[in-house]
């Protein structure tokens, strides 16, 4: 097929997927339609708040829509309307079958992992939670059980020790939108053969990356320093774990924790124990590892450096994380 002959439906949502509209747009590619979920009332001031692809998609002139259901008639006549013959799905709802299998070239997903390695909704935040040292982005075909067609191309990244999932995120985008555009060229010249999933597993399971909710970024003190430590930066910037400082006499604050530090230190203090330390915030995990914890944000209040909420607080001896 030549270039110009090709037709594009983008489908997405946030500003990972926004990369990758622009590179296609900018390359001169024929995006006929862009789909996004509708806009949701958010905020104080309950105010209609659009998404990046919708932003994007206004403020180049594409056409766009914003279906309530993907099945309904109306949504699904119009996008057969456009005879787009490809279909690019990057961080959007489940597809249903009518949709994804209309054009003629297929419909392929970009997704934030290498799969068959978590497959679902937080792919990032669970490697990075996970300890993971490398993770990457896959492009494939869609059908119907999600995360599980056929790989086309694949990518990989190291993850840093100390690397916090919106870094691994902004990094991925970009890597994405490359990927992304190296698929769409290789579907154009038709020389792309299909990989299943099952000849990558070697030997071992598909994993999951499961929607994250507020008790899953909770901190477990019953766990290591490092495992902690993992769970921070996996969940940083956002949604951002959570932990509970109680004091002596019964009073607690809930924390958001953004930053930890490993640290080489040891302790005999019970897990979750804050040393007296007032310089830094230093805690105590169940392997008798220091745990320093270095960005917070008390509720109700903005993000701070640790040693600045300590010197606010003035926490008393016998404080700890629960």
């Amino acid at each position: 097929m030549k270039k110009e002959d090709l037709r594009i439906v983008f489908l997405g949502t946030p500003e990972f997927a926004v990369e990758s509209l622009s590179r296609i747009v900018d390359a001169g590619y024929n995006v006929v339609g862009v789909v996004t979920m509708p806009d949701k009332i958010a905020g104080r001031g309950h105010k209609l708040i659009s998404s990046a692809v919708k932003q994007y998609a206004v403020a180049n002139g594409l056409h766009l829509m914003q279906p309530e259901k993907l099945k309904a008639p109306e949504f699904v006549e119009e996008l057969r309307s456009l005879r787009a013959n490809l279909f690019v799905v990057i961080a959007f709802r489940m597809l249903p079958e009518v949709v994804w299998s209309m054009p003629e070239l297929g419909t392929f997903n970009l997704h934030a992992s290498l799969l068959p390695r978590y497959r679902g909704a937080a792919p990032i935040n669970r490697a990075v939670m996970n300890g993971d040292t490398e993770t990457g982005v896959t492009t494939f075909f869609l059908k119907q059980a999600i995360d599980t067609g056929d790989v086309l191309r694949q990518e990989r990244i190291e993850i840093g020790p100390d690397e916090d999932a919106g870094s691994v995120h902004d990094r991925l985008m970009m890597l994405g939108a490359d990927v992304t555009m190296d698929t769409i060229a290789h579907i154009v010249a038709g020389d792309l053969t299909p990989v299943p999933q099952d000849q990558l597993l070697q030997g071992e399971e598909p994993t999951a990356a499961p929607k994250i909710f507020k008790e899953t970024c909770r901190m477990d003190w019953t766990l290591g320093a490092a495992a902690l430590h993992n769970h921070v930066r996996g969940l940083s910037p956002y949604p951002a774990a959570w932990t509970v400082l109680k004091e002596p006499d019964g009073k607690e604050t809930e924390l958001m924790v953004f930053a930890t530090k490993l640290t080489d230190e040891a302790t005999a203090l019970p897990a979750g124990t804050l040393l007296p330390d007032s310089r830094r915030m230093a805690v105590a995990t169940s392997d008798g590892r220091v745990l320093e914890v270095l960005s917070v944000r008390p509720a109700g209040r903005k993000r701070m450096d640790a040693p600045d909420f300590l010197r606010g607080a003035r926490l008393p001896e016998g404080t700890s994380f629960v």
